[in-house]
């Protein structure tokens, strides 16, 4: 199962004009291969078919056929065809009527229904290739000969608007390039990500596992696994002490009141946990109470029925009764506390910022913690590790004032760009969200003006610090503009991994505030960041950026002494001590295989560093080196090679 919880926002009409030339294409595609669809099986229903970053998919509802891989030759064939055709894509207009009796005189009702999003006054706009017609807004190319390069990808199931209590529609997936040479350039590294598919590599490398009696979407983190967790958040308690973060720990759950309080809920309840509801004991007696009071009273009420007929009183007395019986078991399920498993931390830290009294002394005040927060997602939307419903994320808060906000903002970014830098990441995006006005009270908090000043505060940020980003309208988050933080694997893969987000609205909610020089209360600014995302999405994304084969500092298995023979296992055994007495990962091979096969297991287990020795290197206090996937790096002495192992790991070499 595949498909959003919930659909992206209908683009309005001038974002469509902004659509890219290849979007575009993309988009055209999808139409032809729907006329595609349409020819193959006339009985498909159609839903929507827009473009997408890898490429494009339509949605179809066809009772006599499952899609599977099998029949993307015949449709693409078919796509040929269209193409071949070269038809014109034509823009018509109609009346809401025209379109509703259009789409019900074909049995299209989910067009029918997508018709209702379509604002009053805006178009309703048709586009026509050939024999198919289609509700859309555009834009396309000019003529069907002009998508020449396309491949179907995959079929999967999805709901019909992102909703789990709608029907399941299919879902072909496909993607459309201006030539074959990108095409199949993109392939290519299609094929090269699969190789590196952090689901294969985990199970390969023992890092994680998931199990069903643990539930899906909750990982299971095994040695090697965890090794990468202690590593990551040694390298963000490192950065962080040093710039001047201080840690706090919040628990893996709060009352009710607290996301009321926050605004989470109601707007956020469908991704959390649904509640657990506890009885407290004074809950307790006042529950037991009310449950007397409703059997007394539904007693009293039974009692009144009149044997005889009943009267017209008689029966208004009856329906009152039944009202206050309904009020009385409303009042019984009320009496108890509700819970829930933390969906985010924010609303955890703001109450520590509340804990005491602060002063502009305080700030800024950098709140860090690695929480665990727990979201539910469908489970068709779960994947490996990049969508899962537990997760550890590099959160931090940063409460300051107006005017420290744009060092503390800069200060973040440079955080993200000392990142990127320790992992290799030469390819790097931020894509800047912004507010709409006209969605001012609605979809965005009602503050004009902070909107404004935060949103040009965070616009000079970025373009003083030289850093590459992109302006992206009506994507902030409620209570102010954001910061997404994308990212490219070596394989040319893009990610989304981190988030950094300005907070103007909700330390107000929560009565933040900070005594000014002027002994005057202010509500500080928040800044909610999370350079490294969390524990899961982000080593997912190092296991596919490194194929597994991971840096010295961070690789499970460090090094790996392997004796030639039992006559060096007192040396070699001395040689681990000594490593792991510096919190080296080091480990003996004392098996009776032969040597190449134990360095081939190494390899194949992606050991970084082995060391062979053999008598002459024990007789010369010197060790054989071979690094995974490098061959072998000569005879080094032992003092020599240690301080060498152990500089590349304090240094976090590449």
């Amino acid at each position: 199962m595949e498909g959003p919880k919930n659909e992206p926002e209908r683009k309005p009409l001038a974002d469509r004009d902004r659509m890219s030339d290849l979007q575009r294409l993309r988009h055209s595609c999808a139409h032809v291969m729907a006329t595609a669809v349409l020819r193959l099986w006339p009985d498909a229903k159609l839903d929507i078919g827009p473009p997408t970053d890898e490429g494009f998919y339509y949605d179809f509802d066809l009772a006599s056929h499952r899609f599977s891989p099998d029949d993307f030759p015949k449709i693409e064939e078919e796509m040929k065809k269209v193409v071949k055709d070269n038809q014109v894509f034509e823009k018509s207009i109609k009346t809401r009527e025209e379109a509703r009796k259009f789409f019900e005189e074909r049995g299209q009702r989910f067009k029918v229904e997508r018709l209702a999003d379509i604002p009053e006054g805006e178009p309703i706009s048709f586009y026509q290739n050939g024999e198919f017609i289609d509700l859309c807004a555009g834009p396309h190319v000019m003529r069907t000969g002009n998508v020449k390069a396309f491949k179907l990808l995959r079929v999967a199931a999805a709901y019909y608007r992102g909703n789990e209590k709608n029907p399941q529609l299919q879902r072909l997936y496909g993607t459309a390039f201006p030539n074959k040479t990108e095409l199949e350039t993109w392939l290519n590294a299609q094929e090269e990500a699969r190789k590196r598919d952090h689901r294969k590599i985990g199970k390969q490398m023992e890092l994680f596992t998931f199990d069903d009696d643990v539930g899906p979407g909750l990982p299971l983190w095994l040695p090697n696994g965890a090794v990468l967790i202690e590593e990551l958040e040694k390298l963000a308690k490192e950065t962080e002490f040093a710039a001047g973060y201080v840690r706090v720990r919040t628990p893996h759950l709060a009352k009710e009141s607290l996301y009321k309080l926050s605004g989470h809920l109601p707007y956020y309840a469908e991704s959390m946990f649904p509640p657990m509801e506890l009885l407290e004991e004074e809950d307790r007696k006042k529950r037991m109470e009310l449950e007397a009071k409703l059997v007394s009273r539904r007693s009293q009420i039974l009692g009144s029925i009149p044997e005889s007929e009943p009267t017209d009183q008689s029966l208004k007395d009856l329906r009152e009764g039944e009202q206050e019986l309904f009020a009385l078991m409303k009042q019984i399920r009320e009496h108890g506390t509700r819970y829930y498993l933390k969906a985010m931390n924010c609303p955890h830290h703001h109450k520590i910022f509340a804990a005491v009294p602060r002063s502009y002394r305080d700030l800024p005040l950098r709140l860090a913690e690695y929480g665990t927060c727990y979201r539910y997602e469908q489970s068709g939307e779960l994947m490996g590790l990049m969508r899962v419903r537990s997760m550890q994320m590099n959160d931090a808060h940063i409460y300051c004032s107006t005017e420290q906000f744009a060092a503390e903002f800069r200060a973040v970014n440079e955080m993200y760009l000392k990142y990127f830098k320790i992992f290799g990441l030469d390819k790097y995006q931020m894509r800047f969200s912004t507010h709409d006005p006209a969605k001012l009270g609605q979809k965005f908090v009602g503050e004009p003006e902070l909107w404004k000043k935060t949103e040009e505060m965070v616009r000079q940020v970025l373009k003083d610090s030289g850093i590459n980003y992109v302006e992206i309208a009506n994507e902030a988050a409620f209570y102010g503009p954001k910061i997404d933080v994308q990212v490219w694997s070596v394989a040319g893969r893009e990610f989304s991994i981190a988030t950094n987000q300005v907070d103007f609205a909700v330390p107000q909610r929560f009565g933040l505030v900070y005594k000014t020089r002027d002994n005057k209360e202010e509500t500080p600014l928040c800044i909610h960041r999370a350079p490294l995302g969390t524990h899961e999405r982000f080593i997912a994304f190092l296991i596919e950026h490194y194929a597994g084969n991971f840096p010295l500092w961070l690789a499970p298995r460090q090094v790996r002494v392997i004796p030639i023979g039992e006559p060096q296992f007192d040396y070699g055994q001395g040689l681990v001590t000594e490593l792991r007495s510096h919190g080296v990962r080091a480990e003996i091979d004392r098996s009776g295989d032969k040597l190449n096969a134990r360095i081939f297991k190494a390899e194949e287990q992606k050991v970084h560093t082995m060391l062979i020795v053999g008598q002459k290197e024990q007789d010369a206090g010197a060790v054989a080196v071979r690094v995974h996937g490098q061959g072998d790096r000569g005879v080094k002495p032992r003092a020599e090679l240690v301080a060498e192992l152990l500089q590349a790991i304090k240094e976090r070499q590449p």
